[in-house]
């Protein structure tokens, strides 16, 4: 069955060159799902700050990347062929090269090469048919390839899953897919700051669910029940620029390339969000300049990070 389902792919797809997309409606989420190969999309904005993860899926060949547990970007990805797959497992970011060549076949180049384990198998900038193709690494769009590249530090996590799912947030713990929290029930809301006493701030409001989320350096520190006036649609993000006498000012971030510059946030449109007032009062007093909101009308619950079949980032660097 599985080789009947790669043929049909092949004979449908053909590849195209790398073509950044911009986020004018839904979510990053949602937008990975519509990429054709060779297309991507880059957000970081979103999350200026915070750990990062890359979530590579074999089933779906897409990628999504997430720093302080919100999603910044997602590429399309070509993967192992049969006979070379891709192994799944969670790995970690050992050597980075800008310009590299295989030393097993036949010295092809392996541009923005981001080594995952010391036998060969890496992220790397690539062709993208729109299916597995490659002998094991992961291809990437070129743009997207080089704006990971400078994103990314020796150390990050790759998760590489053969489950068909989609995080929508993934905090640090839930990296290895523990099961997620339960949801809250209206008017309850908890905080434990405790859980991360310090990092980068994110705020997660999502209209679908009506609820809102905290993340503290990738680690979820609170949740709430929450109601919004009007419809939600798309998704937008908002960054504390500075707190003076007069209060807190916020812009509204453009998440689409060559789109008007930020904009000032009036305080009237916090009026719109309503979550229980120990609730608000403990965010208020939490945010810092960089602190970011993203308002979706995107779900947070649904999929999970599927937990990964072997632990790979323990190897060893052979000898040479």
């Amino acid at each position: 069955m599985i080789r009947h389902l790669l043929a049909a792919t092949v004979l449908v797809a053909s590849p195209v060159p790398a073509q950044r997309v911009s986020i004018r409606s839904g979510s990053v989420v949602q937008a990975v799902t519509s990429l054709r190969a060779g297309q991507y999309v880059w957000a970081p904005q979103i999350a200026p700050e915070g750990p990062m993860l890359l979530v590579v899926n074999l089933m779906t060949q897409r990628a999504l990347l997430f720093r302080n547990g919100v999603p910044i970007g997602a590429s399309t990805v070509s993967t192992g062929k049969p006979g070379h797959g891709t192994p799944t497992g969670v790995f970690t970011v050992l050597q980075k090269q800008v310009e590299h060549y295989s030393s097993k076949y036949d010295s092809a180049p392996m541009p923005y090469m981001q080594r995952l384990t010391w036998g060969g198998i890496a992220l790397h900038a690539g062709t993208l048919p729109g299916y597995p193709a490659s002998h094991g690494c992961i291809r990437l769009p070129a743009g997207f390839a080089k704006l990971l590249y400078g994103a990314t530090r020796l150390g990050m996590t790759v998760v590489v899953t053969d489950v068909k799912s989609t995080p929508r947030i993934a905090p640090a713990p839930e990296i290895l897919g523990s099961a997620p929290a339960e949801a809250t029930v209206p008017g309850d809301y908890e905080w434990n700051p405790e859980r991360s006493p310090s990092g980068p701030l994110s705020i997660v409001i999502s209209s679908a669910d009506r609820k809102v989320i905290a993340l503290r350096n990738g680690i979820e520190i609170g949740r709430a029940s929450l109601d919004v006036d009007g419809p939600i649609n798309g998704t937008w993000a908002y960054t504390l620029r500075n707190v003076d006498t007069s209060g807190q000012h916020w812009i509204r971030l453009s998440l689409a390339p060559n789109s008007a510059a930020n904009q000032a946030v009036p305080r009237e449109e916090w009026q719109r969000f309503h979550a229980p007032e120990a609730f608000r009062q403990a965010v208020a007093a939490a945010v810092v300049p960089g602190t970011t909101v993203v308002v979706t009308s995107d779900s947070l619950v649904t999929g999970a990070a599927a937990a990964p079949v072997t632990i790979m980032d323990s190897e060893t660097k052979p000898k040479r």
